[in-house]
């Protein structure tokens, strides 16, 4: 029975495509580039590296670091220890650290030098080794600090697809992050549905701008690339007005993105742009027709959108109408087996109507292992069956039209009855978004003693010294939205609150 190891996947990426490239890493000094043959000697070092400092099966590293080779070695030299990791933001409160670190007790902290200092206050001497690197490509140089110790070339003994792999915390838009607990056959599946879902081939480079500690760019990226044998071009950080000129200094034929860094990159990028012709990029979250459009032009193909979460592993629906639209998130990709139900009486939810799309699976596999000990909300999450398989509910909406694809309405609390009729504030803000002045816009809900609840609006500039006009963009809304979704007060302010893939808090809004 073949191997369902993630670490499994990569030496197999290794043997079978050793010489090819398998990392292009651009930070703002230089490109460096790795082939899998040159990477895998690196996570060998790391992995001594991390054995000597106490790392073993079942041990825990904390990485609190921005996208650099030194993350990527260390995830795979974790999934050959059979340790486990925890992606933290890195620009982490010295609060935030101190939560996590207190609840999954790391042997190992690798944190940037930059910001240490928030890093130690947080861990208070709880981590028993803590590792500062530069976040460069000299960080995994020979004779930098993740060179130390024998070289660890081969899995250690009985690590196998049930061991845990990561960690990884929700993003919090709604509620206190959970960890969300992720095996070694979790990354395998992803890795191996993601690269089928997209037809990757070994020639192909993702262009890998968000950062490294979400689901994102591990799921969509980096995963099927190592399935695959393909590369990956890695930037330090996402920069809106650089994105273009990257993907094409990059070689990248593929991205994954999110509609708010599409909406920064169109308002930002510029009129001189190189000539892309990407083959695939996926997007998430709601994205208007005008800013999908313009945004095919520039990358040289039409973007598809895709539904998924970090529970899920790979994606659930993809986009596969012709051409590829801005508002559908499709069908279910390859063997993925969903239901939408009614959220009040749990039977299926009419056509039309927005219902809780549930989704199956096998935990561990191809859903998630379940919430880090949180047995409460895993008993609410899953409802599992007499043959392995469970039902998963995801807690957003969703609405299937006559010929059964899906749109995405949002999250449970992103839905509004507005004197009955229903309003996603999800597809409300997309349309904002292309408002004229408007770079980007949140609504929340406001009670109001005659229709329940109504819309306001929040709205950040695209130019901070001449804003628009609020009454005008009261007028645009009444040319561009139905009465019920048109917002009832209109609040300009400097920025949105979001979470570090540009997700909105919208419940911070109005807060301060």
């Amino acid at each position: 029975m073949p191997s369902t190891t993630f670490h499994e996947q990569w030496s197999a990426a290794v043997a079978g495509h050793g010489d090819r490239l398998f990392l292009l890493f651009r930070d703002d000094h230089a490109i460096n580039a790795y082939s899998y043959e040159e990477f895998d000697q690196v996570v060998a070092e790391t992995a001594g590296t991390l054995r000597a400092a106490g790392v073993g099966r079942g041990s825990c590293v904390h990485l609190a670091l921005a996208n650099c080779p030194a993350f990527v070695a260390t995830w795979l030299a974790a999934a050959r220890l059979g340790a486990w990791i925890v992606p933290a933001d890195p620009a982490s409160t010295a609060r935030d650290i101190a939560s996590q670190v207190r609840r999954i007790r790391p042997a190992v902290a690798l944190c940037a030098a930059a910001r240490a200092d928030a890093y130690h206050a947080g861990a208070a001497g709880a981590v028993p080794v803590v590792v500062e690197l530069a976040e460069t490509a000299a960080d995994v140089a020979p004779g930098g600090p993740l060179s130390h110790g024998e070289p660890v070339t081969a899995a250690v003994a009985g690590v196998g697809p049930s061991d845990r792999l990561a960690v990884m915390f929700t993003s919090g838009t709604t509620s206190e992050p959970k960890g969300v607990v992720l095996t070694q056959e979790n990354y395998h599946t992803v890795g191996a549905v993601m690269a089928a879902a997209v037809g990757l081939r070994p020639e192909d480079r993702w262009l890998v701008t968000l950062p490294l500690f979400h689901a994102n760019a591990q799921y969509y990226c980096f995963a099927p690339a190592i399935a695959t044998g393909a590369a990956v071009a890695l930037t330090h950080a996402f920069s809106a007005s650089r994105w273009a000129r990257q993907a094409d200094e990059l070689g990248a034929t593929h991205a994954s993105l999110f509609a708010a860094p599409i909406r920064m990159i169109l308002a930002r990028c510029g009129s001189e742009l190189p000539p892309l012709r990407l083959r695939h990029v996926w997007f998430a979250q709601s994205l208007g027709e005008q800013h999908y459009e313009r945004f095919a032009a520039i990358i040289g193909c039409r973007p598809r959108q895709l539904y998924g979460m970090t529970e899920t592993i790979a994606a659930v629906t993809g986009d596969t109408s012709v051409p590829l639209r801005h508002d559908v998130i499709g069908e279910p990709l390859g063997d993925r087996e969903i239901a939408v139900v009614d959220p009040v009486n749990g039977g299926p939810a009419a056509t039309g109507t927005p219902g809780m799309l549930r989704v199956r699976g096998v935990r561990g596999a191809d859903l998630f292992a379940g919430y880090l000990d949180d047995p409460e909300t895993n008993g609410r999450s899953f409802t599992d069956l007499p043959d392995g398989t469970s039902w998963f509910t995801t807690g957003d909406l969703v609405a299937a039209d006559a010929d059964g694809r899906l749109r995405f309405v949002g999250r449970l609390d992103d839905v509004i009855k507005v004197s009955g009729e229903n309003v996603s504030l999800t597809e409300v803000e997309s349309v904002l978004a292309q408002a004229p002045g408007v770079l980007e816009a949140a609504v929340v809900a406001r009670a109001d003693p005659t229709r329940d609840v109504v819309p306001v609006a929040y709205v950040v500039p695209r130019d901070a010294g001449a804003p628009p006009d609020l009454a005008a963009l009261a007028d645009w809304a009444t040319g561009n939205l139905p009465p019920a979704a048109r917002p009832r007060e209109w609040h300009l302010i400097a920025e949105l609150p979001r979470t570090s893939v540009g997700k909105v808090r919208r419940f911070r809004i109005g807060s301060a």
